[in-house]
């Protein structure tokens, strides 16, 4: 693992900041397809429970806003009219029996996310009906295996509400801030006071939540370095667990909602750059550990711990201490992954529909994965969770010579090892603490699927 400390080198930074995946899956999910279905699916299950089947972990997309954040790139419905909720709560709960009868009945559940669009669109009691749908069809860890997180948009909730949620078993939030300066909130339609979220924080405290996470995003219309550390420096004294810091990618010509924004109002090239830098110094100072890519957490969180003793993974979630079990995805545009092989649900609310009405799982393309694509997928966990690769103990899981099997994807990185971001020796592959930034960039070198200039990536930086 590379040191805690993490320069910020910025003509390196520029150098490097092109398109490129997340990597929270290998492949990508441009490379699933609709020649995957529902008996494959179902086959990927059967293989998953030959020998030490693995625990289970549930995502559950709701896709419901009442408002519409000018920013977001996410699959979501704008509307106010909440009997679509219950309308979709009743497709969940045949999704989950659907689901729960294909796995061993011994399988624990011990992590659970609700995303969306806005989780808690979901009143207390929908979500409590969600949750008890789950517990009657699913084995839930015991409390103290059990993660259990909610995405959180602050203005849809009251701390009499984060309390209840607390006894419905979460145990994680997810607040959604972005921003605090009021001129940004507005450019982007996403108005919410400090004190709003302040209260929520502390009410999450008091109702013994584990861990508080706030969700940043540098690169907003009329942001600028004060604006941003005076957002940072509030963030910084709510004092939460872990903060996600995301780049904004302003593609209107994708994103109907980001037409909206006004072209004046973006901030000028190079700015994204210098928040990002900001963000790290602000941050690293107030002590928190940068985990990978934009996530930072306090010393003490489970995530740090993890990035500390090698056990920290990655899924579709991002970072995680959880990312062993098999993933099932729920929910419109859901993506899950059971042992060989992800797969994604249909996309629209009528599909599903159509799909559950029918007694059928709502599949609607997926990915079943080769013996080589396992092995690259493992390297490029490596290299994203742990900084490193070493030579000796993958050559012995996977019976390869790794200079050998990967001397293309070594000979591309010969340019950031003279840049001094990685060292390449005979033991291992190691990412250097200037390259840190540029984990992505490493891991691109080793994806067989990348070809360079396609596909429709945010940037690496």
């Amino acid at each position: 693992m590379s040191s805690d400390v993490l320069p910020f080198q910025r003509a390196l930074v520029e150098k490097y900041d092109r398109p490129g995946p997340r990597y929270t899956s290998y492949p990508t999910a441009p490379h699933f397809h609709d020649g995957f279905g529902v008996a494959d699916y179902r086959q990927a299950v059967e293989r998953s429970q030959q020998g030490e089947p693995k625990p289970l972990s549930v995502y559950v997309h709701v896709p419901f806003c009442e408002s519409l954040c000018y920013y977001c790139a996410c699959s979501k419905i704008i509307t106010h009219n909440r009997e679509r909720a219950a309308d979709y709560l009743a497709l969940l709960k045949r999704e989950i029996a659907l689901q729960a009868a294909l796995f061993d009945e011994t399988r624990e559940l011990n992590q659970l996310h609700l995303g969306g669009g806005t989780p808690t669109f979901l009143s207390n009691d929908q979500l409590k009906g969600l949750i008890d749908a789950l517990a009657r069809h699913f084995r839930f860890a015991p409390e103290q295996r059990r993660e259990f997180s909610l995405e959180v948009d602050p203005r849809t909730v009251t701390p009499a509400q984060i309390h209840e949620l607390r006894e419905m078993g979460f145990n994680r939030l997810s607040f959604g801030v972005q921003d605090f300066d009021p001129l940004v909130q507005k450019a982007v339609n996403r108005v919410q006071s400090e004190a709003q979220v302040a209260a929520l924080v502390d009410a999450a405290r008091d109702a013994g939540f584990a861990s508080v996470s706030v969700d940043l995003i540098y690169g907003l219309p009329l942001q600028t370095r004060d604006s941003f550390d005076a957002t940072l420096a509030k963030v910084v004294a709510l004092r939460p667990d872990r903060i996600a810091a995301y780049s904004y990618a302003h593609l209107p010509s994708l994103f109907k909602a980001q037409r909206l924004i006004r072209d004046e109002d973006m901030p000028p090239p190079g700015r994204k750059l210098e928040l990002l830098e900001l963000t790290i110094e602000r941050l690293t100072q107030a002590g928190y550990v940068y985990i990978g890519m934009d996530h930072f957490a306090l010393p003490e969180d489970e995530l740090s711990r993890a990035r500390h003793d090698g056990t920290l993974q990655r899924n579709f979630q991002g970072y995680s201490t959880h990312a062993q079990c098999d993933m099932i995805g729920l929910g419109v545009t859901s993506i899950g992954k059971v042992g060989d092989a992800y797969s994604q649900n249909v996309k629209t609310t009528a599909e599903y529909a159509e799909h559950l009405e029918a007694g059928r799982l709502p599949v609607l393309r997926g990915y079943r994965l080769s013996d080589e694509d396992q092995l690259r997928a493992e390297l490029i966990t490596s290299l994203m969770c742990h900084g490193e690769v070493r030579f000796a103990e993958f050559e012995a899981r996977h019976a390869i010579d790794f200079r050998t099997h990967f001397a293309s994807a070594l000979d591309q990185l010969d340019e950031m090892q003279a840049d001094g971001l990685i060292e390449i020796k005979q033991q291992a592959l190691r990412v250097l603490p200037a390259g840190r930034l540029m984990m992505r960039n490493v891991a691109m070198a080793f994806d067989a699927y990348l070809v360079p200039g396609s596909g429709r990536f945010s940037r690496t930086v």
